[in-house]
């Protein structure tokens, strides 16, 4: 155990030496809504610009809203396109750098008729702000959009009602004043806009939802992935690779036994597709819950018959996390990759077992994209000192070439490092650890035990000023631990798939014995413990009520009881994988996965509970029912607090903003007895 101290010590002398620049500002909460967040990096054909979203919280209309700007990848010089809460977003170059296509949703006071009635509509604009137009004109609008890569066209889908036979007059007659279990889906035509005659044509209708669609390079093909209707549910397994010939309007469905009847899983998520810019290489990746992801990729120069589709390899401990790609030679695919609490772009040869990291060292990519022939990348990344900014990224080195968020210069840090400890089958767990920017390691500090969500995702290891506790609670003297317990991505296959089987079982070891780690250390006080998480981190608060190690609790979404969750959630796959099949196969597994069954008279642990009204993911009924379960029967402490209109995460600001502000009230109060 000393050893391990040594080692957070270490990295925390490490963190103060680094930490030269003067810093005056202690982090409060509501510095979380100052932050700039990125997403959509999309660089100019000749490399020299990059197209980006910015996201950015706003009390006035109590959201976050998106806007596109333009960097010159040189100069660093950046350029706001758009402007207002009209929520851009994917925004796409013209072949000669001049315009940007992109969608909008603009309200017009007094419209409605497209394009200015607050439907998703396609837009263009030139580089220089100017000249703003719309493009097409839809009723109810469009799904998703892409612009041939020539520039001569768009494509996108429109949703049409489709209703099935079984009793359709019924269905008709009542569609309006009732709601059905199914029969009435929304599927997805797509469409083909000329930007020279200004002609649409409907180019392809599967009788299928189009989640996604990618057009090759010459226009040739369009992949799509289709599904039966709009719903998660049908994507679990349902989902094929169809792939539209347009010059004959044949569509084609992938072989798919390698991704269905070969999987572990049959429930599995097909996205990111990806063409070749040069050829017609195609590539995307299958997503599991509880198992590891893969990427496939397949050359259709020769045609639609007789199609070899390729898995591609993947280095040891790494996790496809998406953004699919190819390298501009077209001979490998890239893809994020999560390893030890790192995000990197990887890339795999098409034709070998060749792999690579494009982006070593303690970086957290969030996305990218190519600049130019030579390979260079554009990525926005976390480190330790700043959370998502723009890099320019040549032969694994790269040079910051934005500063967003100048006001974290002068916030004091939390002092964080890997923490590493012996968990559940006696192989080396970590975790992020946040102590104070002050802390000399003298003295015993409280603990939150922050539990990240999925469970098949990970704690990134980066700064982070995030809603679910990450730098605000190390302000305040808090000591955190955010474990990558058993199932999170980047630490192997093996490590995944050991949760299989074992939810509340395995991960709640490997969690406590990484507390316990730091009570030994000496670092935490353990008559002064929280524990918090949404989602899978709600499931696994939920877990930990009856423990009694935690003076307080704060469950964001969680499972108390995993048949009601496979009866109520859009994505039934993640509760059948975990159990290893379905209620009436198992009944056992999902009670003894299920935080309901542990409750019972004794609990002292105050538990504070958080929920959007309308959850798909995880319903309502879990939170109503642990609340009942705790103030009326168990006398707890215990708040429940349902958020208004929300689904699975918070999208407004006011609802964000009293989260944290219970969180933290909560804490004071219960943990260090304010």
């Amino acid at each position: 155990m000393k050893s391990r101290l040594i080692l957070v010590m270490l990295l925390l002398g490490l963190a103060c030496m680094a930490g030269a620049t003067e810093r005056t500002h202690t982090i409060q909460p509501e510095d979380y809504f100052t932050q700039i967040f990125l997403s959509d990096v999309v660089v100019s054909p000749d490399g020299s610009q990059t197209a980006y979203v910015e996201l950015r919280w706003d009390k006035e209309v109590d959201g976050r809203f998106n806007d596109i700007y333009i960097l010159d990848n040189k100069s660093k010089e950046i350029r706001r396109l758009t402007f207002g809460a009209k929520n851009e977003n994917h925004p796409r170059w013209t072949p000669d750098g001049e315009m940007i296509y992109f969608i909008g949703r603009y309200l017009q006071e007094g419209a409605t008729q497209p394009p200015q009635d607050g439907t998703a509509q396609v837009w263009r604009i030139h580089a220089d702000g100017s000249n703003l137009q719309a493009v097409t004109k839809v009723g109810d609008g469009i799904g998703s959009f892409e612009l041939a890569a020539d520039g001569s066209s768009i494509y996108y889908t429109v949703a049409r009602e489709q209703m099935i036979d079984d009793f359709r007059e019924l269905r008709s007659r009542y569609k309006n004043d009732l709601e059905f279990g199914h029969g009435i889906d929304e599927v997805t035509e797509l469409h083909r806009l000329d930007l020279t005659t200004w002609r649409s044509e409907m180019i392809a209708d599967p009788g299928r939802f189009i989640s996604e669609f990618a057009v090759s390079g010459d226009q040739k093909y369009v992949a799509m992935l289709t599904t039966p209707n709009e719903h998660n549910v049908s994507a679990e397994g349902w989902s094929i690779v169809q792939v539209l010939d347009t010059a004959t309007g044949d569509l084609t469905t992938l072989p798919d036994k390698q991704w269905r009847e070969d999987a572990p899983s049959p429930y599995g998520w097909l996205g990111n597709l990806a063409w070749s810019e040069k050829g017609h290489k195609l590539a995307w990746n299958i997503d599991f819950d509880g198992y590891p992801a893969w990427v496939f990729a397949t050359d259709l120069a020769g045609g639609l018959t007789d199609v070899a589709i390729r898995k591609l390899n993947r280095p040891d401990d790494v996790s496809v996390m998406g953004g699919i790609q190819w390298t501009p030679d077209g001979k490998s695919v890239t893809y994020l990759g999560d390893y030890h609490a790192r995000t990197h772009i990887y890339s795999a040869s098409f034709t070998s077992d060749e792999t690579s990291n494009l982006t070593p060292g303690d970086v957290v990519v969030g996305g990218y994209d190519f600049a130019g022939s030579r390979g260079d990348l554009i990525a926005y990344q976390s480190t330790l000192i700043y959370y998502q900014d723009i890099v320019y990224y040549k032969k694994g080195r790269f040079d910051r070439l934005t500063h967003l968020n100048p006001q974290v210069d002068s916030w004091k840090l939390p002092q964080t490092s890997i923490y590493k400890w012996v968990g559940a089958e006696g192989d080396t767990v970590e975790g992020i650890l946040e102590l104070p920017p002050d802390y000399d390691g003298k003295t015993k500090l409280p603990l939150l035990l922050a539990l990240h969500g999925g469970p098949t995702s990970a704690e990134p290891f980066c700064f982070q000023l995030w809603i679910y506790g990450r730098a605000s609670f190390a302000a305040k003297g808090y000591a955190m631990l955010s474990p990558n317990y058993r199932g999170s991505t980047g630490y192997g296959d093996d490590f995944m798939t050991d949760l299989i089987g074992h939810e509340n079982d395995r991960d709640v070891t490997d969690i406590m014995t990484g507390v316990d780690a730091l009570i030994e250390d000496g670092i935490v006080d353990p008559e002064r413990m929280a524990v918090s998480g949404w989602s899978n981190g709600g499931f696994l608060t939920n877990a930990l009520i009856s423990s009694n190690r935690f003076k307080a609790a704060s469950s964001g979404a969680g499972v108390l009881d995993m048949t009601v969750q496979f009866l109520e959630e859009d994505t039934p796959g993640h509760v059948i994988n975990f159990a290893e099949g379905l209620p009436w196969e198992n009944p056992e597994e999902y009670q003894k996965a299920s935080p309901l069954y542990s409750l019972k008279p004794g609990i002292k642990t105050a538990v504070l509970i958080h929920v959007g009204e309308n959850d798909p993911r995880v319903p309502v009924t879990h939170s109503k029912g642990l609340h009942r379960v705790l103030y009326r029967y168990l006398d707890v402490p215990v708040e429940l607090v349902i958020y208004p209109g929300a689904g699975h995460n918070l999208t407004k600001y006011t609802h964000r903003l009293a989260k944290v502000q219970w969180d933290h009230a909560w804490m004071d109060r219960y943990v260090l007895g304010k």
